[in-house]
C-alpha cells in the first residue's frame, strides 16, 4: 500500500514539475528571504534620488510581512529583529506611510520597546586594503567572496562618505526617524569599549588590537592625508569592480555587490546613463519577484541549483532518460558550465584547468564547488555514460583542486579559513571566511563516489588517471568528517537547516565508501543513522523538523520545529543510505511524505507545502526559503524508497505482514 501511495504521489509531483518548467527548459523558483534586502533596494533608489518604481508593490509586500507583535523577523516563526525591523519602518516611510499609520505605530513600539534603535559607528575602511598583495595573511582574497566583492566597492563609498538625502532632504540634525530614538539628542555610540577601557572589557586581545587600529585609521582620516597613495587605491578598487561585472549587469550574483557597486560608480564620477550603471540598475530589476504578495527583492537567484536538483529528482523518480524535457534540462545544465579565463579562485589556484558551474544565470567569476557537485550528480543519475564526458572529466577536476589542505571542501576558495578575520570590526555578521564545511564534503564524495561506483563496474570509464586521484581526495574528505563529525553522530549544515540537513548530505557521500573493510566509515555511517533515527518526530507524524535556533544552540540539534516536507525528505535520504526501506523509521518518514503532499494546481499535479525556512546564508543571521526545496528534495526521497523497495522484490514487510 505504501509502496503505491508513493509512486501516486510521485506521478503528481512529476506532472507538477513539468508545470513549473521555464520556456528554455530549466527550473527557476523564487528565493525568500527577510524584508531588509526589499528596504534597501528603497534606500538604494532614494539615494540616487530617482523614483522607485513599483512603490505601492513594495509597500503591500513590506506590510504583509509584518508580525503580530509590530515586528519583522529573519525569518518566519523566529523572534523579531529590531534592526530588521527598523529598515522595514524607514522603507515604509521612504514609501509614503506617515507614523500614525497603525502598521508603523506598532512597529515603533516594538522597536522602542527593545530599546530603540543605536546609530552605530562605521569602522575604518581604507581603500589601501585593495594594495594589500595576495601572500599576505590579510589581503581582500583571504577573505570570503562575498565580503571580499561587498567590501571592494565599500571601500569606495567610505572614502567619499556620502550623505544622501532622506525625503526631508539633508541637515546636520536631521530628525527623519527621531521618534525610533530613546533619546535622539545623543544618536551615536562607540564602535565598541574604549581602547582605554581595560582589556577584560574587550571580548578578546584580537578584537581589541582590531578596535585599536580602527582607532589609529580614524585618527590618521582614514589614510586620506596620502593623496596619491590613496588615488592610486582608488583606481585598483574601481578597475577591480569594472573587471568582475558580468556583460549582463551583474555582480558576484548577489545583491549587496551590486547595490554597491552602481554606488561606487556613481561616486567615481560614472554618469547615472552609463552603461555600467544602467545594465547594473537593470541586473537588480532582475532579482525582484513580483505576485499577489506585492514586490520583493532576492537575495540572489538560484536556476542552476534548481535545476540540477530538479534533475536529479526526476531521474530517482524513474523519468526515462529519453524525456524529451530532461533532454533540454540536461542540455541547458552542460551550457552554464563555466570555462572562461575568469573566477578569482585562480588567484590560489592559477595552474588549475577551469569546469565549475555556478548557482545563479549570471556569476563567470564564482563558481561554486557545490553546484558542481551537484551537476555531476545530476547528469551522471540522468546518464550514466556522462562519466566519460568533458564536462563531467572538467567538473570534477576543478573540484579536486579545489580541496583544503584539511581534506574537505569549502564553496567558493581554498584554504580561505583565518578565522581569525571574524574578529574585524566590520564582521557583524561572522562570516568573512569559507572554511571547510560537512555538508559541501557530503556531497563532493557523493559526486565523486557515483563516478568510482560506475567506473569499477568496468562498464563506464573515466578519462585516464582521474579515477585514482578521485580516490585519493576521497579518502581525505573521509577522515576531514571523521574529524568534523559531532560527538552525538551528526554533521553541522553550513547552508542548510541545519544538522539533519548536514548529517543527510554526509550519509549520501559515505554510502559509496561502506567497504568491509572500512571501519571508519562504518562507524561514522551507524552513529550518523542513529542519530537520524533520534531525532525522528516519532510521537508525532514521523517526519523531521529541525529549527533555526539550533545554529545558536546546538543542544537543541535536529528538533524544535515541526516537520517539513524537505527537512523531512532530508532525513528519509540519509535513512536509505543504511537501513532497508521497511526499517519503520524509513516507513514513517514515507508516510509523513505522502501526507504532506496536498498543494495542488488544478491539473493533477501535487507539491508539498512549507513555510519555513530551511536554507541558510549566514547562520544566526541570514536564512533563505528556496521555494522548491519543498517539492525536488520530496521527489528524490519517494524515488529512492521505491527503488530500493523494488530492488528488494518489490515488496516491503513490517511488523511481519507483507505488502507492496
Amino acid at each position: 500500500m505504501i509502496v503505491s501511495q508513493a509512486e501516486e504521489a510521485i506521478a503528481k509531483a512529476q506532472k507538477y514539475a513539468w508545470a513549473i518548467t521555464e520556456p528554455d527548459g530549466h527550473w527557476y523558483g523564487e528565493l525568500r528571504a527577510n524584508v531588509t534586502l526589499t528596504a534597501e533596494h528603497v534606500f538604494f533608489y532614494q539615494s540616487m534620488g530617482k523614483h522607485i518604481p513599483d512603490a505601492e508593490q513594495y509597500r503591500r509586500y513590506l506590510l504583509g510581512q509584518q508580525q503580530a507583535d509590530g515586528s519583522w523577523t529573519i525569518a518566519p516563526d523566529y523572534p523579531g529583529d529590531v534592526s530588521t525591523t527598523s529598515e522595514a519602518y524607514l522603507a515604509l516611510k521612504i514609501l509614503g506611510m506617515t507614523p500614525d499609520d497603525p502598521a508603523m505605530h506598532r512597529a515603533r513600539t516594538f522597536i522602542r520597546r527593545a530599546g530603540g534603535v543605536e546609530a552605530a559607528a562605521v569602522p575604518q575602511l581604507p581603500a589601501e586594503l585593495i594594495l594589500l598583495p595576495s601572500h599576505l595573511p590579510l589581503n581582500i582574497y583571504r577573505l570570503s567572496s562575498w565580503a571580499r566583492s561587498t567590501i571592494v566597492p565599500l571601500l569606495l563609498i567610505a572614502h567619499h562618505q556620502p550623505i544622501y538625502a532622506l525625503p526631508n532632504k539633508t541637515s546636520p540634525t536631521n530628525d527623519y526617524l527621531d521618534e525610533l530614538w530613546l533619546n535622539p539628542s545623543s544618536k551615536m555610540v562607540p564602535l565598541g569599549p574604549s581602547i582605554l577601557s581595560p582589556l577584560s572589557h574587550h571580548a578578546d586581545l584580537l578584537s581589541y588590537f582590531f578596535l585599536a587600529l580602527d582607532k589609529a585609521l580614524s585618527i590618521l582620516n582614514g589614510l586620506r592625508n596620502l593623496p596619491m597613495v590613496r588615488a592610486y587605491a582608488r583606481r585598483r578598487c574601481l578597475s577591480w569592480i569594472l573587471a568582475r561585472q558580468e556583460n549582463s549587469g551583474d555582480w558576484a550574483g548577489i545583491i549587496p555587490p551590486m547595490h554597491l557597486g552602481i554606488q561606487a560608480l556613481l561616486l567615481e564620477g560614472y554618469s547615472p546613463q552609463s552603461p555600467q550603471v544602467q545594465s547594473g540598475i537593470a541586473a537588480i530589476e532582475r532579482f525582484t519577484w513580483h505576485d499577489a504578495k506585492g514586490k520583493r527583492l532576492q537575495s540572489c537567484v538560484s536556476p542552476v541549483w534548481d535545476t540540477v536538483l530538479m534533475v536529479r529528482a526526476l531521474a530517482d523518480t524513474t523519468t526515462p532518460p529519453s524525456h524529451a524535457g530532461l533532454l533540454r534540462a540536461v542540455k541547458w545544465i552542460k551550457s552554464r558550465q563555466i570555462l572562461g579565463p575568469e573566477g578569482d579562485w585562480r588567484v590560489y589556484n592559477p595552474s588549475l584547468s577551469p569546469g565549475g558551474f555556478a548557482f545563479e544565470y549570471h556569476n563567470t567569476w564564482y563558481p561554486d564547488v557545490d553546484d558542481t557537485a551537484a551537476a555531476i550528480l545530476a547528469l551522471i543519475s540522468h546518464s550514466p555514460e556522462a562519466i566519460d564526458s568533458c564536462t563531467v572529466a572538467a567538473a570534477a577536476t576543478w573540484i579536486l583542486g579545489m580541496q583544503n589542505r584539511d581534506g574537505g571542501w569549502a564553496t567558493f576558495d581554498t584554504d580561505n579559513d583565518a578565522l581569525w578575520l571574524n574578529k574585524i570590526p566590520f564582521s557583524d555578521m561572522d562570516s568573512l571566511c569559507d572554511p571547510s564545511t560537512a555538508d559541501v564534503t557530503g556531497r563532493v564524495i557523493e559526486a565523486f563516489g557515483l563516478i568510482i561506483s560506475l567506473a569499477k563496474t568496468g562498464t563506464w570509464h573515466v578519462a585516464p588517471g582521474l579515477l585514482d586521484h578521485l580516490l585519493v581526495a576521497s579518502d581525505r574528505a573521509i577522515h576531514y568528517l571523521a574529524h568534523a563529525q559531532e560527538p552525538n553522530g551528526s554533521w553541522y549544515g553550513r547552508w542548510g537547516v541545519n544538522y539533519v540537513y548536514g548529517t543527510s548530505n554526509v550519509l549520501a557521500g559515505l554510502g559509496y565508501f561502506a567497504d568491509p573493510g572500512s571501519e571508519l566509515v562504518r562507524d561514522m555511517l551507524d552513529s550518523g543513522t542513529a542519530w537520524l533515527v533520534k531525532m525522528q518526530n516519532r510521537d508525532d507524524d514521523g517526519g523531521w523538523g529541525e529549527e533555526l535556533m539550533t545554529y545558536r544552540d546546538k543542544a537543541r540539534a535536529g528538533r524544535g520545529a515541526p516537520s517539513t516536507p524537505s527537512q523531512t525528505a532530508w532525513g528519509v535520504i540519509g535513512l536509505l543510505v543504511t537501513l532497508p526501506p521497511e526499517h519503520e523509521a524509513v516507513m514513517a518518514g514515507v508516510q509523513c511524505l505522502v501526507r504532506m503532499q496536498t498543494e495542488d494546481r488544478g491539473d493533477g499535479g501535487g507539491s508539498w507545502p512549507e513555510e519555513r525556512y530551511t536554507g541558510t546564508g549566514f547562520p544566526n543571521f541570514f536564512y533563505i526559503g528556496y521555494t522548491l526545496y519543498r517539492h525536488y528534495f520530496p521527489m528524490m526521497a519517494l524515488g529512492r524508497f521505491v527503488r530500493a523497495v523494488k530492488a528488494r522484490g518489490g515488496v516491503v514487510v513490517t511488523n511481519g505482514v507483507k505488502g507492496e
